[in-house]
């Protein structure tokens, strides 16, 4: 019987080494003759343990890591084929508790499966929720999707329902559905971790969504810094496509609906929705004020649908195993679960996903294991470069929409960033203003002009210049872009620097003067 050895190709394991290790295992199966294969997998989100090597064996998977291509020969020798025991094994992969601990739904074959195999996806209950898609109403699959309580993951946190409704409901001889993979914000990888580790979820997900609100049309907006992500969705729409899965029959039902992956320049505004639409219509990337909507006047002034990637990923399961059951997970009005993606000065970085109400104390303490230079915390920044700070003051906030923003914070993307004590906030407040000066559009004054003239009040109260005046002058600052902004761009730059501000007050302290020796 052919044993199978599990490698990844997602871009976090080939930037520590994968495809080498990949190689030498390929080797060593020919050097020694052995009945074997090497399977590319996707990521399952442990990135530390990157390259993670896993066997199939007749136990369950054993997984190994990190491997360095310099341990296979080793490996091997230990009995590798058998799950053989080795300083680098970490024994049945599902019980390592970083991955048993999670509640994986959208990424329930993330890093289980190859990528580009549609047996496999279909083995693990893939097509299942577009099989059940087909044959419902578009006002029945609406109604599924709300009753979810499934909401935005890009970060917006807007019911999807509402949204699909909206566009199910508006006339026009042509709509759309797009999937915003413009993935910017730092500590941020779980759109790419599905492109690159299940891309069909992601294709099921808009295809449901197509045919729920008529959309026959689709387009994946990604980065051009993702090009492993661009590879994989590419691929896996042909395969998707010659399998009849996509097409003017989507499997072989009345419906029509097909797709492609467009990428952008990486600019961060493109993030947001109608800058993203101006972007795939080949126009300079800049915010359109709204009304109108998107859902009504999108893509080329149709009716269009504008989700994240996890937000469409999550459809499948929702449409499988019903709103229900996804509802059941999470707290208030944040339901279902939300993959966190935990990274910065921490030990163990990485995706984990579970439901809405861990505390942020639990998920930087508890799963992320505190600091990775062992000093204490400081700051969590969470939802990206645009998220606020909390200090441990605030660590038994829930994971939640509602939660976090009743302390001046969002989750945004789930992305968080850990500090240590030696993080000077006066500094990330002014790299806040810079990105934000740096990644303007220019179409708005606040954002444009404001974001510049932060970054020079930050660098004022640095050199002590009236300070207080200043201090007072930056939150004035930050009071005029969130409201006074056409986006979330200047709208939410304020949130890291306030936070900062007054978490962290001592940070905003002139350096003390040291007086000259006589």
């Amino acid at each position: 019987m052919t044993v199978t050895i599990f490698v990844p190709r997602d871009a976090a394991a080939l930037a520590l080494g994968a495809e080498k290790v990949a190689k030498a295992i390929a080797h060593e199966i020919e050097a020694r003759g052995l009945d074997a294969k090497v399977v590319r997998n996707g990521s399952r989100g442990m990135l530390w343990l990157e390259p993670l090597v896993e066997v199939r064996t007749e136990h369950g998977r054993i997984a190994y890591g990190p491997v360095k291509a310099g341990d296979v020969k080793g490996l091997f020798d230990a009995g590798l084929l058998t799950g053989g025991d080795h300083p680098l094994c970490l024994g049945l992969t599902k019980e390592i508790p970083f991955l048993r601990q999670q509640t994986r739904l959208t990424f329930s074959r993330c890093g289980v499966t190859d990528p580009l195999s549609l047996e496999d996806y279909r083995h693990y209950q893939g097509l299942k929720g577009l099989e059940k898609a087909i044959v419902m109403t578009p006002a029945e699959i609406v109604k599924e999707v709300t009753d979810s309580g499934l909401r935005g993951r890009g970060g917006a946190g807007f019911p999807t329902g509402i949204k699909w409704k909206t566009v199910m409901d508006a006339a026009g001889p042509q709509k759309y559905i797009v999937c915003n993979a413009d993935e910017g914000d730092s500590a941020t990888f779980a759109d790419r971790m599905i492109m690159e580790g299940d891309p069909f979820v992601l294709i099921e997900g808009m295809t449901i969504a197509g045919i729920a609100t008529g959309a026959t049309r689709g387009y994946i907006y990604t980065r051009s810094e993702y090009p492993h992500a661009i590879a994989t969705m590419s691929q896996a729409i042909e395969i998707a496509r010659a399998a009849g899965i996509l097409g003017p029959s989507v499997m072989g039902s009345a419906h029509a609906f097909d797709m492609e992956v467009r990428s952008g320049a990486g600019a961060y505004v493109c993030g947001e929705e109608t800058s993203l639409l101006n972007s795939l219509e080949g126009k300079r990337g800049i915010v359109r004020a709204k009304p109108p909507l998107p859902a009504l006047q999108g893509f080329l002034g149709r009716p269009t649908v504008v989700n994240n990637v996890i937000s469409l990923a999550s459809v499948p399961v929702i449409m499988d195993r019903g709103a229900a059951f996804y509802r059941d997970f999470g707290m208030g009005r944040s339901r279902g679960t939300i993959p966190i993606q935990i990274a910065g000065n921490v030990k163990y970085g990485g995706l984990y996903e579970t439901a809405f109400g861990l505390s942020l104390g639990e998920i930087v303490d508890h799963i992320g294991g505190g600091t990775a230079s062992g000093r204490p915390v400081k700051a969590v920044q969470v939802g990206g470069p645009l998220g606020a700070y909390f200090p441990r003051a605030l660590f038994d906030t829930p994971f939640d929409y509602e939660a976090f923003a009743a302390k001046d914070g969002l989750i945004g993307h789930a992305g968080i960033t850990v500090f240590d004590d030696t993080a000077d906030m006066l500094k990330q407040a002014r790299f806040a203003m810079e990105f934000c000066a740096i990644e303007s559009c220019g179409k708005c004054t606040p954002c444009r002009i404001g974001s510049t003239r932060g970054v020079e009040t930050a660098d004022k109260i640095r050199q002590g210049i009236e300070p207080e005046k200043n201090k007072a002058l930056l939150a004035d600052l930050c009071n005029t872009m969130k409201f006074g902004s056409l986006c979330a761009l200047g709208g939410f730059t304020p949130y890291p620097v306030m936070s900062a501000m007054t978490h962290f007050p001592e940070d905003f302290e002139p350096a003390p003067m040291v007086e000259a020796a006589e």
